[in-house]
């Protein structure tokens, strides 16, 4: 029983958190169901959102998106998507097929038409709804219905629907190769329920069941280790829409099938609360943590629930960048790496679409739980509101939200080569293209959720929320971020309830006005305002939100920081001008000059630059993450010189005397066999020298020099030295480029920023003398004391790496990429450029 409360009351933090724990119905779409034998029972919180139909959104920039995505979902010509759906089931065609991922070539066809389903049921469903987007939701079904049915004439299994042949069942089942055909289906069922869910629409129902038989005959034959093989594949959300296909029908059968889609090797580290995301692709994953909280809301083990709240701390505190999203290139990579994983490709929109659900159900759970919210909050702010182009009239979005250096909202190459180009109409469709029809619908999803006696506004966008049972209509007014008081005015009815707002994180000294009165308490930021009373007509609480503007550094570098104003972003706006690496932000330059709409301004290196919420940056380039502090005094002239003839326990002398150490690793060995003697071997699987840090910190000028022999052909991509702070910046030499060459690099900016030479192949099986040197924009590559490349518009130098260059490697490459075999010998690192004749004397020196 929830404890009373006075009247007027706030509940401090603590207070809140019980009287919001504490209540403990299940809900309402569970109630009627029983649990499986030998399922864990636990009781969950009762409390649960508003239908979409309850809140509408007012004018403001949440609104403006939901329009421009309106408009697509009315414009978008239904024949076309289903094209490849009626030719794959010997239906006619005539419509003129998609392009992008919905291709008749492209075996991701098809889940662009799920996206569309869930798209015109949320869009038909919100606010007042929308009567066109409904009746289309219905043409739809009725159109994939004709499909299905015409499925076994076909050749495929009964209930099948799908925009590609059954066939590629086979080939996920042989393990023989296929991209991701569960994931495609998974975004048709989920369309398929939405509609029924939202828009009512019966036939919806059936087609998805008869698609779940079939699912559910297609995986019962496989035993749990081929399962477990075909779940190496992506598979979206199985479980996820399986247990909402048990919440809807009370069918215990379609949990079973549910937990077929359990992924052993995911599932298990979780469990038990580790931490081995590194290396796996992030939007595989995050479907199924939605999926398991959902098994667990219908009854299953609390194993589900402890997987997916395990990964969603392990993502949002060791994986996430500041703007909320996660991943580099989709891949999760190593713990608290966010400076060193800084590209065009970091935050996947798709990402963040998926973490705002499993974010949402914990919050039901566990309302009293600000921080949900502030992640939630901050994600959607930053990185959904932005993923449109506001000069799209369709709104269209972008595939990832690049953070690095300069970054660029635009559709990757893969997906179109105009480089101001967000999606378009047919021609690139992608899975974030899908997902923004989706997201963009939904804005107004969470802004609000209830129990039976209060109401709890969760973020602050304006909106007006009609609580039917109670007979009471809320508006809320707010200009969120570039104001700092959110109104909230009882517009219609009476009702005797409590109101809860969330008081963020980053607001202190909150002040709240009841009534045109100033109430003396203020809550602490992380808590909620509690107000307990009768409502009226007429009723108005002010509530006013200060905003403070902060840096947040990164995990793994405090010199690498981002700028927040209350829960926005700021982006530094630097229109045209594509600047390749991080700009050292004077942070104590810092002012705000005007506040509606948010602008600032600062000095980096030593420009006056634009600072405006990133979600607002478009069509320029934009750098979000910034150097900070002094920079690091130049390397000296000669930095550092392993001769590689002495070895002490695993390390390697630096004969210039600066200490620069070095040490073997992995399987790298002492050889006696180098040029005089001496020499480190290389064995190819995981051997390699680990450098001192701060190689060439603060450089403008270096050159490096060694002696290498190669064992054969080497392994693409395979590093000779590598030597930066990650992927974001970095230098490296490596012996075979994906195009065939030998190739020098530098970036500060990920591999799209790169600045390069390349030249012939080394030779493999003799000793072959490299060296690269830089200075005053021009960079130089010799091959056995020779000149065998140069770039004269090099720009980047690991000056602007950070103040600190935390990684240096000679056989081991700071990407993943496979380890060199051979041998090094003689390595030098200077603080300078070294002319033609000093490299020609180097590789014409004899062996000491």
């Amino acid at each position: 029983m929830t404890p009373p409360l006075g009247r007027r009351g706030f509940l401090a933090a603590t207070g809140t958190a019980a009287a919001l724990a504490t209540t403990g119905a299940v809900p309402a779409h569970a109630a009627s169901r029983a649990a499986p034998a030998g399922a864990a029972r636990t009781p969950v919180s009762a409390t649960r959102p508003f239908p979409l139909s309850a809140v509408t959104l007012l004018d403001g920039p949440f609104r403006d998106n939901q329009l421009r995505n309106a408009a697509y979902l009315r414009f978008v010509d239904l024949d076309r998507l289903l094209h490849t759906f009626r030719t794959n089931a010997g239906l006619p065609s005539t419509a003129r097929p998609c392009g992008g991922w919905e291709a008749p070539g492209v075996e991701l066809r098809g889940h662009s038409t799920g996206h569309l389903l869930s798209g015109l049921a949320l869009a038909a469903s919100a606010g007042p709804g929308d009567a066109g987007l409904r009746d289309k939701g219905r043409r739809l079904v009725a159109a994939l219905a004709e499909c299905q049915a015409a499925a076994p004439a076909a050749g495929f299994g009964a209930g099948y629907l799908s925009a590609f042949p059954e066939s590629f069942f086979d080939r996920l089942e042989a393990g023989t190769g296929v991209w991701a055909p569960y994931y495609t289906i998974h975004k048709i069922m989920a369309g398929l329920v939405e509609q029924y869910r939202l828009a009512g629409n019966e036939q919806a129902l059936d087609v998805v069941l008869r698609q779940a038989a079939w699912v559910d005959a297609r995986t019962a034959k496989l035993g749990h280790e081929r399962m477990q093989r075909v779940l190496e594949t992506e598979f979206g959300g199985m479980n996820d829409v399986l247990a909402d296909l048990h919440a809807l029908t009370g069918d215990g059968r379609w949990l079973e099938v549910a937990e077929r889609f359990t992924h052993d090797r995911v599932f298990d580290p979780l469990a038990r609360n580790e931490d081995r995301l590194s290396g796996l692709h992030a939007n595989t994953q995050i479907p199924k943590m939605v999926g398991a909280l959902r098994l667990w809301e219908e009854g299953l083990s609390d194993r589900y629930r402890s997987v997916a709240e395990n990964f969603w701390r392990i993502v949002t505190g060791h994986h996430t960048y500041v703007i909320g999203g996660n991943s580099d290139g989709e891949t999760f990579h190593d713990p608290d790496v966010i400076a060193g994983q800084l590209s065009n490709s970091t935050c996947e929109n798709c990402n963040s679409y998926n973490m705002l659900k499993l974010t949402r159900l914990m919050h039901f759970h566990a309302p009293h739980r600000t921080d949900l919210l502030d992640y939630y909050e901050r994600t959607l702010f930053n990185q959904m509101l932005g993923e449109q182009d506001p000069d799209s009239a369709h709104g269209f979005n972008i595939y990832y939200t690049g953070l690095a250096p300069g970054a660029f909202k635009q559709q990757p190459s893969f997906m179109g080569p105009d480089p101001a180009m967000y999606s378009t109409d047919y021609d690139n469709f992608s899975c974030d293209h899908g997902t923004g029809m989706e997201t963009q619908a939904k804005f107004a999803d969470t802004v609000y959720s209830h129990d039976d006696r209060s109401l709890l506004v969760n973020l602050f966008v304006p909106s007006e929320v009609t609580w039917r049972e109670k007979g009471i209509v809320w508006r809320q007014t707010t200009r969120v971020p570039d104001g700092t008081t959110t109104a909230l005015t009882v517009t219609s009815g009476r009702a005797a309830h409590r109101l809860l707002v969330r008081v963020p994180s980053w607001a202190a000294g909150v002040r709240v006005r009841l009534n045109g009165r100033t109430l003396p308490d203020r809550p602490e930021p992380g808590s909620w305002l509690v107000l307990d009373r009768s409502w009226r007509t007429g009723d108005r609480v002010e509530v006013t939100l200060p905003m403070r503007t902060v840096v947040e550094a990164a995990p793994d570098d405090p010199a690498v920081q981002a700028v927040l104003h209350g829960p926005v972003v700021l982006a530094g706006a630097y229109g045209e001008r594509s600047r390749p690496w991080m700009a050292r932000l004077d942070v104590g330059s810092l002012r705000q000059r005007s506040r509606d709409p948010l602008r600032f301004t600062a000095r980096a290196d030593d420009e006056e630059v634009t600072l405006l919420p990133v979600a607002r940056v478009h069509h320029q380039h934009y750098s979000v993450y910034w150097l900070t502090g002094e920079p690091p005094p130049p390397p000296p002239a000669f930095a550092a010189w392993h001769r590689f003839d002495e070895t002490s326990g695993g390390t390697a002398a630096d004969a210039t005397g600066n200490g620069r150490t070095a040490r073997l690793a992995g399987g790298a060995s002492w050889s006696a066999s180098g040029r005089a003697g001496g020499a480190v071997a290389l064995d190819g699987t995981d051997g390699h020298v680990v450098l001192a840090e701060d190689l060439l910190a603060g450089a403008s000028a270096y050159s490096l020099a060694a002696w290498v022999r190669l064992e054969g052909q080497p392994a693409a991509w395979s590093r000779i030295l590598d030597i930066g702070t990650g992927t974001t910046a970095n230098l490296f030499l490596t012996p075979l480029s994906g195009d065939g060459t030998l190739r020098y690099a530098i970036t500060a900016g990920g591999a799209e920023g790169e600045q390069r030479i390349d030249a012939g192949p080394l030779p493999a099986g003799r000793w072959a003398h490299v060296a690269v040197t830089y200075g005053a924009g021009t960079a130089v590559l010799y091959v056995d004391g020779a000149e065998a490349g140069r770039n004269t518009a090099v720009t980047v130098e690991p000056r602007h790496f950070g103040n600190h260059v935390r990684t240096g490697y000679v056989g081991r490459s700071q990407y993943a990429d496979p380890y060199l075999k051979g041998a090094v010998d003689d390595l030098r690192v200077y603080g300078r450029t070294l002319d033609a004749g000093e490299v020609a004397a180097l590789a014409a020196a004899p062996a000491v």
